[in-house]
């Protein structure tokens, strides 16, 4: 079990996370929404998360979502460096009802990050609830430049922005816990001779 507390003006983050858990999580970022997607990750990747964030919600939830990616990253990258015994790539393409996203990861120990998501409308304007839409890629943008992983987040289909949402965090859920299954065979997944 990793944990960290990551405190500034804007955010106070008290999170804790266990790689192979069962998917057991303790949610609270002050943002239903975002809730509601931490524990779907949590879920379909079986990986324990437990995070509190005290957050300037007042301001705007740009600040609280992004520091969470932060928070998330951080502790997936204590838990994964130096990669040994894994598949190391992840692939996963998700339904929900009329939408459909496909995420691949490569747990590479270099960030780069593929958001191929069409969330805002022609004028700018995209929500569920009172989350903005465009926060989920500055969510996913601080969880890969954090954890170093490699990862494409690609729309396939789809028109409700809950549902495109909803399959961009199973789908990245799926791909981690594909990438992350145990292979003594395997060693070191890569012919540097370290990840």
């Amino acid at each position: 079990m990793k944990a960290l507390n990551r405190k500034t003006k804007e955010t106070d983050i008290n999170a804790s996370l266990e790689l192979y858990g069962s998917g057991k999580n303790s949610i609270d970022t002050g943002i239903g929404f975002f809730n509601h997607m931490l524990e779907s990750f949590s879920k379909h990747s079986l990986i324990d998360l437990d995070i509190k964030c005290i957050g300037d919600l007042d301001v705007d939830y740009h600040h609280s979502v992004e520091d969470c990616g932060i928070v998330i990253g951080k502790l997936l990258n204590d838990s994964l460096y130096p990669a040994k015994n894994i598949e190391r790539f992840g692939f996963s393409s998700i339904v929900m009802d009329e939408a459909c996203v496909e995420c691949s990861i490569d747990i590479s120990n270099r960030a780069f990050l593929v958001f191929d998501i069409p969330l805002i409308d022609k004028i700018g304007i995209n929500k569920v609830g009172s989350f903005d839409c465009e926060l989920v890629e500055e969510f996913f943008k601080a969880l890969t430049s954090n954890a170093a992983l490699s990862m494409h987040i690609v729309y396939k289909r789809g028109k409700n922005s809950h549902h495109i949402i909803e399959a961009c965090f199973k789908s990245f859920a799926i791909a981690l816990r594909n990438a992350l299954k145990i292979n003594e065979r395997i060693t070191i997944p890569s012919t540097k001779g370290v990840v």
